[in-house]
């Protein structure tokens, strides 16, 4: 009987992708899902690639068509799922057949999946979404770097390739590749809450049609901003609804959809101290937008701005390095708080390999993230801000960023995460700030007490401590 490479359970959208995949790529792959309909109906279209997959209708059937040492993949949704199909699918391997959750798990969920295994595990972040899964995603690893070893041949034959070289990297153990995933997700969110509010400004603040900002994304997409997302975006703008002629954009419902990760990625800056406002802004601004009715609300009491702005405030050079000086301040947050993890949990987190991995088959490749690579190939521990090429470019962005954020305040015109990059980028160009007036007034309270700038004694009190 002929024996699968790898093996993969759950038939879904994404893992019936990346099964496809592995199978383009030569190797023999094991499949299950819990309803045997789907797995009859995954095998029978897979067309010419159907000789290379062994569909199977139990888990018992699964482990035995698999080669030993066995390796099998998961593609289940995160959460209780992941936990039940561990514990069903354990019994039946042996000591070194190796278990890798490659949905998109909570990484504290995988460090104690991790210290829990029975046997080898891997929790690994897929990027790129259906199509990267089909033809090549990102993918971060985490878990032991032996068990990563024997499985990387057929990772990086699946993986985009950025040059020829594989977009997949072992990031450090138990749940360091589904905290890399995690980041990854909370820059995507912000990125694309930027260009959202570059959209809204030449809709409503420039009286902008649809085809029109398509074009822009178009253009822009050539030069310094060019990225899947604004590639996609421009794409978007440009779509006609097929049921009315309209354009696709003014039929879509403005609340947008969200499975968590950029909401983790938050939280666990909040637990790291790190600051992230651009991501925060933009997980924010998806919550607003699923309140619909409280917003119609609003706009009933309050009115609404018309939106328009001045003839000239603003023109689509500005709007574009505006977007530049954004989206370099975001990435900056992101790996500030990679950094940042990476100390605390003690996983020395690649940063310069973390940039390449993303520079094609994930959902934020862009033309920035090779620069990326080699400004933290350069100095991993600066800020990637202060980055002589990147410094250069927010100082040549950074007015534009401002007037931008002015004229939609003006406007009436949300741009929160545009907005939050601007304020961060003032902090933390600015060496004395003003905390101090909140040490002061903890210490009138509390008596908690400040450091003194003029001697650099610590534990010190006003007056209202006698």
């Amino acid at each position: 009987m002929k024996e699968a490479e790898i093996g993969l359970i759950g038939l879904g959208t994404m893992g019936a992708a990346l099964a496809l995949n592995i199978a383009d790529n030569g190797f023999d792959i094991a499949v299950w899902n819990r309803t045997t309909a789907r797995t009859r109906e995954f095998h029978a279209g897979a067309g010419d690639l159907a000789p290379r997959i062994i569909p199977t209708e139990s888990l018992k059937e699964l482990v035995e068509s698999i080669r030993q040492p066995r390796a099998i993949i998961l593609m289940v949704p995160a959460g209780d799922a992941v936990d039940e199909q561990i514990a069903a699918l354990r019994p039946l391997l042996g000591p070194q057949d190796l278990i890798i959750d490659a949905g998109n798990a909570n990484f504290r969920d995988t460090n104690r999946r991790a210290s829990e295994a029975a046997g080898p595990f891997l929790g690994i972040g897929v990027s790129g979404g259906e199509t990267g899964a089909r033809y090549g995603p990102s993918i971060m690893g985490g878990g032991e770097k032996e068990h990563w070893d024997r499985v990387y041949p057929i990772l990086a034959a699946i993986s985009a390739k950025y040059e020829g070289t594989p977009c997949a990297t072992w990031m450090g153990e138990a749940g360091a590749g589904h905290f890399v995933k995690a980041v990854h997700n909370g820059i995507e969110y912000a990125d694309m809450q930027m260009i959202a509010e570059i959209y809204g400004i030449m809709r409503d603040g420039m009286g902008m049609t649809a085809s029109a900002i398509g074009e822009i994304f178009d253009r822009w997409n050539e030069g310094a901003l060019q990225s899947y997302l604004i590639e996609i975006s421009g794409k978007v703008a440009g779509t006609e609804d097929a049921a009315t002629g309209k354009p696709l954009l003014d039929v879509i419902v403005d609340a947008a959809g969200q499975k968590g990760t950029g909401r983790w990625t938050v939280i666990e800056a909040q637990h790291l101290g790190t600051p992230v406002p651009a991501i925060d802004a933009a997980v924010t601004a998806r919550n607003l937008s699923s309140r619909r009715d409280e917003r119609a609300a609003g706009q009933a009491l309050f009115g609404a701005e018309s939106g328009a702005m001045a003839l000239g405030a603003l023109d689509i050079d500005k709007l574009e390095n505006a977007l530049i000086a954004g989206k370099i301040m975001c990435y900056a947050q992101g790996f500030s708080m990679i950094a940042a993890a990476s100390e605390h949990f003690g996983w020395a987190l690649p940063l310069p390999e973390i940039a390449k991995v993303w520079r094609e088959g994930c959902i934020i490749r862009s033309a920035m993230l090779n620069d990326m690579a080699s400004a933290l190939e350069d100095d991993p521990t600066r800020n990637l801000l202060f980055a002589p090429s990147f410094a250069e470019r927010v100082k040549a962005a950074q007015e534009d960023l401002r007037l931008t954020v002015i004229e939609s305040a003006r406007a009436g015109l949300a741009a929160p995460a545009l907005s939050s990059s601007l304020a961060w980028f003032d902090t933390m160009r600015r060496a004395r700030g003003t905390a101090n007036m909140i040490q002061g007034q903890r210490d009138f309270f509390g008596l908690h007490g400040f450091a003194r700038l003029d001697t650099g004694a610590t534990g010190q009190h006003g007056p209202w401590a006698e």
